[in-house]
């Protein structure tokens, strides 16, 4: 059974049917949203302290932000707590890092269905993240 589970939510429809799963599957969890902003590889990032912090217009802090309220209003609609959070970054790699910064037992993430020949190049987040991931993935589609 999973205690703490991860769900990378941006607002799709995967990720609000992978929301859902995860409320209704695991009720006694913990469930953490992660919004990822999105740095494109290339992009200058600056240190500070130990931490390397990439740069993030304030638009796109409030559009998480929103996307983030509207997870959050699906989380009272069935009755359930959310925490959420806000990271930059790849997202493959920043859901992969998040899950092991928050010690969480499962990601359950949306499928995008990408097909066809970009699925073949670059794959899919949610299959790259599968890969990579320390805890077992589950993948609404």
């Amino acid at each position: 059974m999973a205690d703490r589970i991860l769900v990378p939510y941006d607002g799709s429809p995967r990720a609000t049917d992978a929301l859902e799963l995860a409320f209704d599957e695991f009720p006694e969890a913990t469930v953490i949203a992660l919004y990822v902003i999105e740095v494109p590889n290339g992009r200058w990032a600056q240190i500070v302290g130990s931490e390397l912090q990439l740069p993030v217009t304030e638009r796109a802090q409030e559009y998480a932000d929103d996307v983030l309220e509207s997870a959050t209003e699906i989380a009272t609609e069935r009755g359930r707590g959310l925490e959420t959070n806000v990271v930059t970054g790849e997202p493959d790699h920043r859901i992969v890092a998040q899950a092991e910064g928050e010690s969480v037992d499962l990601i359950v993430i949306g499928s995008h269905s990408q097909e066809g020949l970009s699925r073949i190049l670059l794959g899919s987040i949610a299959e790259r993240v599968a890969r990579r991931s320390p805890v077992p993935v589950l993948i609404a589609r």
